[in-house]
């Protein structure tokens, strides 16, 4: 936004017409690129309801614009498939993940996913689903819990997510790929246009009777991103910090979240085992990007500290 919408607390004229300005400009493309959802409204309505109520809801949810900046390019992604610039991977990346961590069960060589499906049980179903409900939610209470307590640390894991983020995008794109259960429905032919599955997070919904994971990945933009696994990837950034900031005991909920997403990613048949070290890898890599970006170029790093200020 523009250094009128952003000024902290103050609210002018300018402002005003700046937000109520960009928020009709969202609406518009937003219906054009991908068509109209009720979510569009409510995101709109919780951005301006926070930035017109008080002084500090203001700093908040401008503070929050880089992740609803995240949002909205996840978002629109579904107006551009991948897969319509580069061959989706399914057979290749089946196999390869048959050949690295294949299992032999009752004489067949079997993929993680495919062991799991056949040995899990209700009591880890139960626990896989807890787990993956933790991939958003742990990221955004951490972020609010950092604005609140630092806001350049704020700042910096905000923008690390999102840049993390932009690098999963990016290699979507340059290398579409099938996840696990896509093989177990469809098989190895690709089919343009294939909605969200639950996969195995279909026990838990059932287990409790609720369509939560239903829902989730009913508004999936594309179904050929799972390589890197990004689900992987947060809770790296979570947990590093975490660390960075020595929330002693915390860290340990981080690492134990961490290991369940990466594990249930798996268990669920969402990601191979070579989708999540991609995630891991993306995470590092963008880290430390980001890190050196921070520290060598002063035009970044002082407009960071501009925003920090403008929300302080």
């Amino acid at each position: 936004m523009g250094n009128a919408a952003c000024n902290g607390a103050k609210l002018t004229l300018q402002s005003i017409v700046i937000v109520s300005a960009i928020s009709l400009f969202y609406l518009l493309v937003s219906w054009i690129l991908v068509g109209f959802k009720t979510d569009q409204i409510v995101l709109m309505a919780i951005f301006n309801s926070l930035f017109f109520l008080s002084p500090i809801t203001r700093k908040f949810i401008l503070g929050f614009s880089i992740f609803i900046v995240y949002w909205i390019i996840f978002d629109y992604m579904k107006a551009f498939p991948n897969y319509n610039y580069n061959t989706v991977h399914i057979a290749d990346l089946y196999n390869l993940e048959k050949q690295l961590f294949g299992i032999n069960f009752h004489g067949k060589r079997l993929t993680p996913n495919e062991y799991w499906r056949i040995n899990g049980n209700t009591l880890l179903d139960v626990i896989a689903g807890i787990f993956y409900l933790c991939w958003i939610p742990v990221p955004l209470a951490f972020a609010a819990f950092l604005f609140f307590w630092n806001r350049k640390q704020f700042l910096y894991f905000s923008l690390t997510f999102v840049f993390v983020n932009i690098i999963g995008f990016v290699i979507y794109y340059l290398y579409p790929a099938a996840p696990p259960w896509y093989v177990q429905y469809h098989g190895f032919v690709f089919h343009a246009k294939t909605p969200g599955n639950t996969a195995g997070l279909v026990k838990f919904d059932n287990y409790f009777h609720v369509p939560i994971f239903k829902s989730i990945y009913a508004k999936g933009s594309n179904v050929f991103a799972a390589m890197p696994s990004l689900h992987s990837s947060y809770p790296v950034i979570v947990l590093y910090y975490g660390l960075k900031n020595r929330l002693g005991f915390i860290n340990v909920f981080f690492a134990v979240v961490m290991l369940g997403i990466w594990c249930t990613a798996v268990y669920a048949g969402h990601h191979y085992i070579i989708d999540v070290l991609a995630g891991i890898v993306c995470a590092i890599i963008g880290i430390a990007i980001f890190n050196f970006i921070i520290s060598r170029v002063k035009v970044f790093s002082s407009s960071v500290d501009t925003y920090e200020k403008n929300i302080r």
